[in-house]
């Protein structure tokens, strides 16, 4: 799921080296971060929505998307954006503009975004394991079989494997992982929209109502639908990485005039993708959009192809729930170290040779054992709530109002000194209580659908 998988290890190796970025390579760097396992969702969030609504949240995240991205474009120098010192992340310019209660704020909702996405990522990754062992049931013994495969092996398989993954050397140089990852989320992305086109030229006429899913209670109406703005959400984001991505760019023209215009295009073209996704998969399934267009099995056949797609999710996820550990690793890791710097457990190097590579790993018991418990904990936290949609929704509400447009508008008001009597005060902060409000009631809507999956279906079973 998120979405959202850049190659981190490249963009902070090129700090060693001379600024060469250009507007195109920051274009490419933001539409690989924000172009994820989110996508999958959108044919369903469409659905709940319907053909004028849908279309409309699809642009509206956009706009304030992009919007907020030129905001804190302006912040990755201080306190002038052509000339001030360099910010390097996304705390660092908070930390330049803003106080050190919001520096701590921004951690927390930074950490918790963090491991949301690893959460979701396991749920993602075990649904689309199960459907690969499905697709091929149902192709070898028909559509109408009863063809079940277990979550909870599927989700303990996946953490094991990361485990492993997080203790082999070097693991933080993951350029090799990140760029693999990259390459399947385009893949499984244009499988799905191939796949949801071709059906619905098929079906040969247009599937949906104006008002999106109808016969359901207002209730679930409401919840659905807020459920469906957090997966839209949760697709866009993608500011915690945009400081990071400026930090590439060559100083002339300056790197806030040239984030913009990146922004534009990252964004832009996103854009035109999320809405012929969505409205394909929409138009092909109508009111009956699964989901996961790739594991709610809106798709029988090819069955190969369903499961190349799939297997081009996991493999995606394998990448980027490291991409997503990582720095988790590492601040727990300097934390613990910072405590007991003389401790032998966390400073003792060991060394095991690995039969058959020719080869030897090295690890201390600190990190063996502390990134052990991170990945378990975070594996049984899927197992209890396997509910894609949902935890989708819930990560979109967490992540989108602090770090999308809170913190950015919050730095531009500080860097730019906007007074009450300015009507750009008013609206800046109209635009954040609005987009508070919402995250609000699609955290609650998510919750609410969690709570309701949870009294139908029995925790430690994937729900796609």
């Amino acid at each position: 799921m998120e979405k959202r998988e850049i190659d981190i290890e490249q963009i902070e190796a090129s700090r060693d080296y001379e600024r060469k970025g250009t507007v195109w390579t920051a274009a490419a760097h933001i539409v690989t971060a924000v172009i994820g396992s989110g996508v999958l969702a959108l044919a369903w969030s469409v659905a709940q929505l319907g053909w004028i609504a849908g279309p409309l949240a699809l642009s509206a995240f956009a706009i304030v998307t992009y919007y907020t991205s030129t905001l804190l474009a302006n912040s990755y120098r201080a306190p002038d954006p052509v000339t001030g010192s360099r910010n390097r992340t996304y705390m660092e310019a908070v930390r330049s503009y803003l106080s050190p209660r919001k520096v701590y704020m921004c951690a927390v909702a930074q950490y918790v975004n963090l491991w949301g996405t690893m959460v979701g990522y396991t749920i993602t990754a075990t649904i689309s394991m199960g459907a690969i062992k499905r697709a091929g049931c149902f192709h070898k013994f028909g559509h109408d079989a009863k063809c079940n495969a277990s979550g909870t092996l599927l989700m303990l398989l996946f953490g094991i494997i990361e485990l492993i993954l997080s203790q082999l050397p070097n693991l933080e140089k993951i350029t090799w992982l990140s760029i693999m990852a990259a390459i399947m989320s385009f893949a499984y992305s244009f499988i799905g929209l191939g796949l949801s086109v071709g059906k619905w030229i098929g079906n040969g006429f247009t599937k949906g109502d104006y008002v999106g899913t109808v016969g359901l209670s207002p209730a679930k109406k409401t919840w659905s639908s807020l459920q469906a703005l957090g997966n839209i959400a949760f697709a866009y984001t993608f500011a915690e990485v945009l400081i990071e991505i400026q930090d590439t760019l060559k100083p002339s023209p300056p790197e806030n005039v040239t984030m913009k215009k990146a922004s534009f295009y990252g964004v832009g073209a996103t854009t035109i993708f999320y809405l012929s996704l969505g409205c394909a998969g929409y138009a092909a399934f109508g009111n009956n959009a699964p989901g996961n267009i790739l594991t709610g099995f809106g798709f029988y056949e090819p069955f190969w192809l369903v499961d190349v797609g799939n297997l081009c999710i996991i493999l995606h996820l394998f990448g980027a729930y490291q991409v997503y550990a990582q720095p988790i690793f590492a601040a727990v890791e300097r934390h613990v170290s910072a405590q007991w710097p003389d401790a032998k457990f966390i400073n003792r190097v060991h060394t095991i040779n690995v039969p058959f590579f020719n080869s030897t790993l090295r690890f201390t018991l600190s990190k063996l054992i502390f990134r052990s418990i991170i990945i378990l904990v975070t594996t049984l936290v899927a197992m209890m709530v396997p509910f894609f949609n949902a935890v989708l929704g819930l990560l979109g509400a967490l992540s989108f109002w602090p770090l999308t447009v809170y913190f950015p508008i919050s730095m531009h008001i500080a860097q730019e000194k906007i007074g009450r009597e300015v009507p750009k005060w008013y609206f800046l902060h109209g635009l954040s209580i609005f987009c508070l409000m919402i995250s609000i009631a699609v955290s609650i809507g998510s919750v609410v659908d969690i709570a309701s999956s949870l009294k139908m279906s029995a925790p430690f079973k994937t729900v796609g």
